[in-house]
């Protein structure tokens, strides 16, 4: 008869794990029980490879950000036609019909009609400012333009890769997985052989789950990565992207002075920034020009039965009761406003470009020296851990123990290789990379 035996675990601040194991007829050794299927990204249909390039392409071609920043500079380059465009006259007609009064001398009936036209004289420094308001609120509109396209190739990068990132970590924790598996297998031949007593079986037995565990928790992080990605680049929904790529390799970067005056003359921002004052300077303009009297010429023509007769004329309103003046302390106060924007911008992008050169600094460090040091170390110690078990002179704990440290060291790695490309994509994003790498 098989009686299973149940053994309770805990490891690594895990809850408490339950092991069965049926026993063999005949014999009281566990046998290796059979390991559940790891979980698989499911799409809708086969794997589509997919390079930063086409993600870059996806973005710009089905983004709504991209599409709104479009629409904008659009309208702002039809409102620099309708600032161009001149005051329409106004073509009045009458009729109507006279009829005679009982008075000595009265009139003669008959058909009564006027016509009558009128135009607005345009004030020639009142166009010229509400025209210069116009352009550069197009120009703003494409400084906006840009800097949303270098938002979105920055998040499109950014989580392209964070997908690699975590596609990475999953071929690490398998390759635990792989090794954990082959000890336990090892120690359960052992345990049967009586080489080794069953504590050391549970051990790897628990080791088991947790480097399971830690497969399928890649998984879940891969699957939300590639969901955030497909929302960013906008892919269609009947199809499953498999992003493919790898980290950009290190350079070397200008001195931050260098880099920091190459940002605040050239990053769409602060350009946009300095139109926005220069517009609302230009709209200042516009409202004092706006109180010189715009006259209107007025021209009619009248018949009447027994006579005709026409008249010229202008029109000219008086600016005794409103100058204009709520106008312009609303101008006025929309420059302070958008030089204190300006100013705000400025100190943020110099913060963000000293924060980003610093990270990458100090990544790009880490990086190598985990490389050149601890990732071989650790190797190494893994290697002598497992030679040293298979002669008998280390247990499994020492093994499992090393196992660990080399996982650590390479979710360090990775993750400051990722913090090297994250802190690249915002230099790049501030001006002070071209994309390739070139600073």
């Amino acid at each position: 008869m098989i009686t299973p035996l149940i053994l309770f675990t805990t490891c690594c601040g895990l809850s408490a794990q339950t092991v069965v194991l049926p026993a063999s007829p005949g014999s009281s050794l566990p046998s290796a029980p059979a390991p559940a299927p790891l979980a698989k990204p499911v799409g809708d249909g086969p794997s589509q490879p997919l390079t930063l390039a086409d993600a870059l392409a996806l973005a710009e071609k089905n983004n709504p950000r991209l599409h709104g920043a479009d629409a904008r500079l659009a309208r702002a380059t039809a409102a620099t036609r309708t600032a161009k465009a001149y005051n329409n006259p106004q073509v009045e007609f009458f009729a109507g019909h006279q009829s005679a009064l009982s008075v000595p001398t009265p009139g003669p009936p008959g058909v009564l009609q006027h016509y009558a036209i009128s135009q607005t004289l345009e004030i020639p420094s009142e166009r010229r400012s509400r025209l210069k308001v116009a352009e550069l609120a197009r120009t703003g509109s494409e400084f906006s333009q840009d800097s949303i396209t270098l938002a979105v190739v920055a998040d499109v990068k950014q989580n392209f890769y964070d997908v690699i990132r975590r596609k990475e970590k999953i071929t690490y924790a398998e390759q635990n997985l792989a090794l954990v598996e082959d000890l336990r297998r090892r120690v359960e031949v052992e345990v049967r052989t009586g080489e080794k007593g069953r504590l050391e079986l549970t051990r790897a037995e628990a080791e088991l789950a947790r480097a399971e565990f830690m497969v399928r928790s890649a998984q879940i992080e891969l699957a939300n990565s590639i969901a955030v990605l497909r929302a960013v680049i906008a892919a269609p929904p009947d199809e499953n992207i498999d992003p493919q790529g790898t980290f950009e390799p290190p350079l070397h970067l200008l001195p931050l002075r260098e880099l920091r005056e190459q940002v605040l003359k050239n990053y769409p921002v602060l350009q946009q920034s300095r139109t926005d004052v220069q517009q609302a300077e230009a709209s200042l303009e516009h409202q004092r020009a706006l109180r010189v009297p715009r006259p209107v010429f007025y021209g009619e023509y009248e018949h009447q039965p027994d006579l005709a007769f026409w008249r010229t004329g202008v029109t000219i309103p008086l600016p005794l009761w409103d100058r204009r003046k709520g106008q312009i302390a609303e101008s006025q106060a929309a420059i302070r406003e958008a030089t204190a924007t300006r100013d705000e911008r400025q100190l943020e992008i110099i913060a963000g470009l000293e924060r980003a050169y610093e990270q990458y600094q100090l990544a790009d460090q880490q990086v190598t020296s985990l490389q050149a040091g601890s990732l071989h170390e650790a190797e190494s110690a893994v290697d002598a851990a497992q030679a040293a078990y298979h002669f008998g002179e280390r247990g499994i704990v020492e093994v499992l123990d090393a196992q660990r440290v080399l996982q650590s060291v390479r979710d360090d790695l990775l993750n400051a290789r990722f913090a090297r490309q994250s802190a690249l994509i915002d230099l790049e994003t501030l001006g002070a990379v071209t994309p390739g790498g070139q600073p």
